[in-house]
């Protein structure tokens, strides 16, 4: 086995839909675990990015002075409004982490529906997860060489760029459904005309 650490970005990780269960990296064996640095915070989901508060969880010693190491002065210490935010989302929210949840899957289950009827050429897989949908804009004609640039020009709908998670990703878009459904169905809508 060679020597390599494992750093799991676990920051979505209470963004199941549909009553699923998380399952960390580094539980999924004794030597996974020895190897990961798991990464978390509340920023994602209780919309608390401005408070800078995140955890880093290292079971093994050597790796965790490591990247504490590495850290040096670049990662900042934590900020007691970010801090008692993180620690009122965790024991506090618990009822409104299930509304959020309940939102989250029905605005899913729109936005694949309206893709499915409305987005000629356009094919989504229903995230599992988190408030972010993956669109594959490959078929549809007008907008399948760079459907970032013509989404934005034509419908007025900014979306993140397939492209920039890679070559892979040419072809894609990227939508945030968190949001209010008022708006999801504006932008859909938008998009439908571009496509038309």
């Amino acid at each position: 086995m060679r020597d390599v650490a494992i750093v799991a970005d676990e920051i979505h990780c209470d963004l199941l839909l549909d009553g699923r269960q998380h399952v960390p990296m580094a539980s999924l064996a004794p030597e996974i675990e020895q190897r990961t640095i798991t990464l978390m915070a509340p920023s994602k989901t209780f919309n608390l990015p401005g408070l800078k508060c995140a955890v880093g969880i290292v079971p093994d010693a050597e790796l965790r002075q490591r990247f504490v190491a590495a850290g040096a002065d670049l990662v900042p210490k934590i900020n007691l409004l970010g801090y008692t935010a993180a620690v009122a989302a965790y024991r506090e929210a618990d009822a409104w982490l299930d509304e959020l949840l309940a939102y989250l899957a029905d605005n899913r289950d729109f936005l694949v529906e309206q893709v499915r009827t409305r987005l000629p050429g356009v094919v989504v897989a229903p995230p599992e997860a988190t408030y972010l949908a993956w669109l594959d804009c490959r078929g549809a004609a007008p907008a399948a060489d760079d459907p970032y640039t013509f989404f934005l020009e034509r419908a007025r709908v900014a979306l993140s760029d397939g492209s920039a998670f890679g070559p892979g990703g040419a072809g894609f878009v990227r939508l945030n459904f968190g949001c209010p459904r008022t708006l999801l169905a504006q932008g859909l809508e938008r998009m439908r005309a571009a496509l038309a």
